[in-house]
């Protein structure tokens, strides 16, 4: 709980923006309760910096929000990140991911998500991007 809410204090600003203007909840109170429900986990980076936090929720959606600190160790970032879905062993992960960033779209194709269909979404009615991840083995 006390990761979720400083990375919630300090998450990179597209992320900020997805939670914010594209869900419309406030961070510092949407991170911990996420965190809380269904399986969590913080990432750090070499230098101790809290890099993010993420989880999986009962129905297989899948979610992540970053720190500036994954900048510093990019490539630890992704491998450990990596780890951490393949580790899963749900047969599905799901979610939606604001088109704005391109961050996470970034890391989502890299760790094998496919982009399935665009959409408005939110009290603004942004472009969000649905994704999954279908386990095969």
């Amino acid at each position: 709980m006390q990761a979720a809410y400083e990375v919630a204090c300090n998450l990179l600003p597209e992320d900020r923006k997805e939670v914010v203007e594209g869900h419309g909840h406030d961070p510092k109170r949407s991170l911990p309760l996420g965190a809380k429900y269904g399986d969590s986990v913080y990432f750090t980076v070499p230098n101790g910096e809290l890099a993010g936090c993420a989880g999986v929720n009962p129905q297989g959606a899948i979610w992540m929000l970053c720190t500036p600190a994954i900048h510093k160790y990019p490539i630890t970032f992704a491998r450990e990140a990596k780890r951490y879905v393949e580790g899963r062993s749900e047969k599905l992960l799901w979610n939606i991911v604001d088109k704005r960033n391109i961050t996470h779209l970034k890391l989502l194709k890299f760790l094998g998500f496919k982009f399935l269909r665009e959409f408005p979404h939110g009290p603004n009615n942004l472009t969000f991007i649905e994704f999954c991840r279908v386990r095969t083995r």
